[in-house]
């Protein structure tokens, strides 16, 4: 990995043009014509017509899966033989990737995290869902069903799907005892091999990474007065992009593909980096020295819905997809694939893949330690002005590029 200048991945390239959706427009209703469900006028489907024969999902990787990896880990399959419709899913790499594909049109769903769900609804990209035409919305964790992220005044955007930590994945050989803080990956250090981290780090190439900063700090740096890593005043934010030039000139590789990560951890020599549950079971599952752990500064985290897009071209199909995404064997098998924590709790029991101490092995109890991501806004607070999140697109991208 040594030698590899960190430089601005294809996500960043689309972290500008995801901004367009920050556009305010009215959330618009459903989608209403031939061959599709029966919308209200400026409001959600009041009905479910016959399937379309295929649903468009953009997704996170390991979201959707048809068996194609472990032949165990199939959701898709038997969703296409019982209601005819096919599955197809673009992997998005960023949240920013995500906004700017629905931005494009042409997708019936996305799995959208916090920090990309609001801009999506605020840009009339996704429609209104009645959760009374998607019947297992009654069985959704409580804490979710209701989260701000997807609902706006009293109106649902979407369908909670599962949620989790970014967490700190480590080489178990160089750490023989799991790191206790981000500082590992945040500033130059000797790691217990004796040798330096530099060239052997990595970082998330979005630009909410500027959280993962900000929480550093919270925790190193009291003195700013940090409660918010997503609500940061000016001298706050500096502070954030600060700490992000210093990392600059330790990590190796911004990364945002998964498979790509995983692939740096076997072959690249990377001793330690911010990461998803998901790649940490491709590498234990591989036999590779992986742990992770969740240090004492804690970590920030994602809650993802399942959005539909406001000129979805199969409506019909995506409320089918939205029943089966949340049926508790979808969320049961999601997790174990995943390492991510079920949106219905009831997911947790009984599933042969997850086992009984699964979700709580993937942090179930972990939920109000989390700092969800979530878009920031300039108006974060009754008379407080905060740093707006294309500051912190531009600023992401000008310390990738060594600026």
């Amino acid at each position: 990995m040594t030698g590899k200048r960190a430089r601005p991945a294809g996500a960043l390239a689309l972290l500008l043009l995801g901004l367009a959706c920050a556009r305010a427009r009215p959330p618009a209703g459903g989608a209403s014509g031939p061959g599709t469900g029966v919308s209200g006028a400026g409001g959600p489907m009041q009905r479910i017509g016959p399937g379309e024969g295929a649903v468009s999902i953009v997704a996170w990787a390991g979201y959707v899966e048809r068996g194609d990896t472990d032949k165990r880990y199939d959701w898709v399959t038997g969703f296409e033989r019982e209601t005819g419709c096919r599955v197809s899913a673009k992997t998005a790499a960023t949240s920013d990737e995500m906004v700017a594909l629905m931005n494009e049109g042409g997708f019936d769903l996305v799995t959208a995290s916090g920090d990309a769900s609001l801009r999506l609804v605020s840009g009339g990209r996704v429609q209104e869902i009645d959760t009374a035409l998607v019947r297992g919305f009654r069985s959704v964790d409580p804490r979710l069903q209701n989260a701000p992220w997807h609902t706006v005044n009293g109106r649902h955007f979407g369908v909670p799907y599962q949620w989790g930590s970014n967490v700190l994945a480590y080489n178990t050989r160089i750490f023989p005892t799991p790191p206790r803080s981000w500082k590992v990956v945040f500033e130059e250090m000797i790691l217990p091999d004796g040798k330096s981290n530099k060239g052997r780090v990595q970082a998330f190439d979005g630009a909410i990474y500027v959280a993962d900063a900000a929480l550093y700090l919270m925790h190193h740096r009291p003195e700013l007065g940090i409660s918010d890593p997503y609500a940061l005043d000016r001298k706050q934010f500096e502070a954030s992009i600060a700490l992000l030039r210093g990392q600059r000139k330790i990590v190796g590789r911004y990364w945002h593909d998964a498979v790509t990560q995983v692939d740096d951890f076997v072959n690249e020599g990377v001793a330690a980096s911010s990461s998803w549950p998901y790649q940490v079971n491709l590498l234990k599952n591989r036999g590779a020295p992986i742990g992770s752990v969740i240090p004492v500064e804690g970590a920030t985290g994602w809650a993802d819905t399942t959005m539909m897009h406001v000129n979805a071209p199969h409506p019909n199909c995506a409320y089918l997809w939205l029943e089966h995404s949340i049926s508790p064997k979808t969320q049961g098998d999601l997790a174990a694939w995943f390492g991510s924590v079920p949106a219905v709790p009831s997911a947790c029991k009984g599933n042969p893949l997850l086992g009984e101490s699964g979700c709580e092995t993937n942090g179930a109890g972990n939920f109000d330690a989390i700092r969800f991501w979530r878009t920031p806004v300039a108006d974060c607070a009754p008379g407080r002005e905060c740093v707006p999140y294309y500051e912190w697109v531009t600023s992401a991208i000008a310390v990738i590029g060594g600026r």
